[in-house]
């Protein structure tokens, strides 16, 4: 890892993840208020599972901690990608609204991937 890396907050991913928690909050603010407790929480709570994890896993001492919660953080994300395809196909939003959020969760993905690969194994 980075030499200047003195946090989880100066990671890339983690930053990236608060800005996917920032657009998933705006879209569920659209999403019908019979949602609530629904969708709209799940897909919230999912959003903000990502950069926690990145987080938690960050602050551990050892890479095979941090390896194990991005796949955490991963998992997460598939979560929040299927919630807004079920948003999606509810028509809850219109299909541009949800363009960022879309290209986060690939970008997300992209980037965990080859940190989890770029991480040393022992």
């Amino acid at each position: 890892m980075n030499s200047e890396i003195k946090n989880y907050r100066d990671l890339v991913i983690w930053q990236k993840g608060i800005t996917l928690v920032k657009e998933i909050y705006l879209l569920t603010q659209k999403f019908p208020q019979t949602e609530i407790y629904g969708l709209s929480n799940q897909i919230r709570r999912a959003a903000v599972s990502i950069p926690s994890n990145i987080a938690e896993g960050q602050s551990r001492q050892h890479t095979g901690e941090f390896r194990q919660f991005l796949h955490v953080a991963l998992g997460s994300l598939a979560e929040v990608d299927t919630q807004l395809v079920i948003a999606k196909e509810l028509t809850y939003l219109p299909q541009e609204e949800m363009v960022t959020a879309e290209q986060l969760t690939v970008e997300l993905r992209k980037m965990i991937h080859t940190l989890i690969k770029k991480l040393p194994t022992t």
